[in-house]
């Protein structure tokens, strides 16, 4: 939702009989503009009918992690290092957290994103994306007089990044008692989200103390992934990348046999669910009942980053939805593919009717 319409639907729930003119006096709007706000909240769901009857509010999937600003530079010719390339830059609202959050709103999941960000233009910005996309923004920390987080990229001229650099320090303000008085919210959700741009030492608390919530987490990059190497079980579910699995595991991952030994490392600690993305090869999955291996045909991206975020979202989605691991690698792999078409890093048509589209499209 909207910033106004998180507004009015304050309103409504203090006064569920108050009129338009009342809304529009209050927040020094138009009458008109109110009923505009309102039909969206209509459509969204938010509310029903004549006399702004509230739907219930259904438990949100909680999202911890990292929210930024990308910053791409995409090379119109094939890339040269150590040397100036004429190209374009592109400038996206991103963070692995916060895309998974934005995936899962769009998806029509009800869905709340912790993280911090400075009291800057970026942090601004960034806190009013994610709510125009249906994001819960109420937990995301301001932090005085800090930077938001930045993400800079480089791009070769097949659109795979070559390089980046992710000054995210803000992050460390996400302390362990800043997350203990979220523990009551973490609690309330089926679901919470956490990528490793969290502190290890913030990970192992959560996972040791929201006993009544399932976490599914994200692996971010080989270096921040690493941390997973002494952090035990208690994940339901975990995604990570072929660079990711091979730098925790130390399992060579070319193989059928280095596939099942990594994910084992995962099953044998407790992790229910492994998925692991290996990029044109396809999509390996795992729990303690099977395991496959889904080869996908060739595609032509326009830009990589984001789709490993918005597989990610789409096996919490399959999850409450009650698909079996083989369907969720399936409709994650399908919702991937889906954002690798797109430079924004959120594929901002995605859907479940398109994402099972492309699923026919491809034969999964």
């Amino acid at each position: 939702m909207t910033r106004r319409e998180e507004e009015i639907l304050k309103l409504l729930r203090e006064n569920p009989f108050i009129n338009q003119e009342e809304i529009a006096r209050i927040l020094g709007i138009t009458r008109s503009s109110v009923g505009v706000h309102i039909a969206n909240l209509m459509k969204k769901g938010k509310i029903k009918g004549r006399g702004y009857i509230l739907s219930p509010n259904e438990p949100e999937v909680t999202v911890i992690g990292g929210a930024n600003i990308d910053i791409y530079g995409f090379p119109y010719e094939k890339l040269r290092l150590y040397d100036s390339n004429p190209g374009k830059i592109k400038i996206n609202v991103g963070g692995v957290g916060r895309n998974i959050a934005e995936n899962l709103a769009r998806l029509g999941v009800a869905t709340r994103l912790i993280t911090a960000v400075g009291d800057d233009f970026y942090g601004k910005y960034i806190s009013e994306r994610c709510r125009e996309a249906g994001v819960n923004t109420e937990e995301i920390l301001t932090v005085s007089g800090e930077s938001s987080s930045v993400y800079l990229a480089i791009m070769d001229e097949a659109g795979d990044m070559t390089a980046a650099v992710a000054g995210m320090d803000i992050l460390n303000h996400l302390t362990l008692d800043f997350l203990k008085r979220k523990l009551s919210i973490i609690n309330s959700s089926p679901v919470c989200v956490v990528d490793t741009n969290l502190p290890a030492k913030s990970l192992e608390f959560l996972i040791n103390n929201a006993s009544k919530t399932e976490f599914f987490l994200d692996g971010v990059s080989v270096t921040k992934a690493l941390k997973l190497k002494e952090l035990q079980g208690k994940f339901y579910a975990v995604k990570l990348n072929k660079m990711e699995a091979e730098g925790v595991t130390g399992e060579n991952l070319n193989t059928d046999a280095g596939l099942k030994k990594a994910a084992e490392f995962f099953l044998n600690k407790g992790v229910e669910q492994v998925y692991f993305t290996l990029g044109a090869e396809g999509v390996f999955y795992a729990d303690n009942k099977s395991y496959g291996k889904i080869v996908l045909p060739p595609v032509q991206p326009v830009n990589t980053t984001g789709a490993g975020d918005a597989f990610t979202a789409a096996i919490v989605y399959s999850y409450l939805k009650g698909y079996d691991i083989d369907r969720a690698a399936r409709f994650g792999a399908a919702a991937a593919i889906l954002t690798l078409l797109v430079e924004e890093t959120v594929n901002p048509e995605i859907s479940e009717e398109k994402i099972k589209k492309k699923m026919e499209v491809l034969g999964l």
